[in-house]
């Protein structure tokens, strides 16, 4: 075999074991994504035995937040679109793209601030008990360490 096929062939092996390797680690890398903790409302509804009551102001209080995050999410978007387009159209940090990344961390902000509130408006429905389970899980999903 001359060296010409010799090197066709070491490259043709490496690539195919690149990409086997590559194919390998994005699919458990996707998978590993997907497989989320359920969120405190799931948690809140299959974990913590709520009377009826208590499930019926749960899904009241997450019906207003819902409402609420899609208008904030909204704004998270507009702002992100703003800055954009203050990059495309800037050479440099500039006063421009300055004033367009103040505004997309306000908009952050604000859509962390109401979450915050929505989780003590969620535990303040809990009993004492269920809220320590709660704030448990709380603790948890703002520690957890995301691949």
């Amino acid at each position: 075999m001359t060296i010409a096929w010799r090197s066709l062939a070491l490259t043709a092996v490496l690539a195919a074991l690149a990409g086997g390797a590559g194919a390998w680690i994005g699919g458990h890398y996707f998978v590993r994504m997907n497989m989320a903790p359920p969120s405190l409302h799931g948690m809140a509804h299959e974990e913590l035995n709520l009377t009826a009551e208590q499930d019926r102001r749960l899904d009241a209080e997450e019906a207003r937040f819902a409402e609420r995050r899609r208008v904030l999410e909204a704004e998270v978007r507009k702002a992100n679109a703003e800055l954009a387009a203050a990059i495309k159209g800037s050479a440099g940090y500039g006063p421009s793209v300055q004033t367009a990344v103040e505004r997309s961390h306000a908009a952050m902000g604000e859509l962390e601030k109401e979450t915050i509130v929505h989780v003590f408006a969620m535990r303040s429905i809990l009993t004492p008990e269920q809220a320590k389970a709660f704030d448990t899980r709380v603790a948890e999903a703002l520690t957890e360490e995301h691949q």
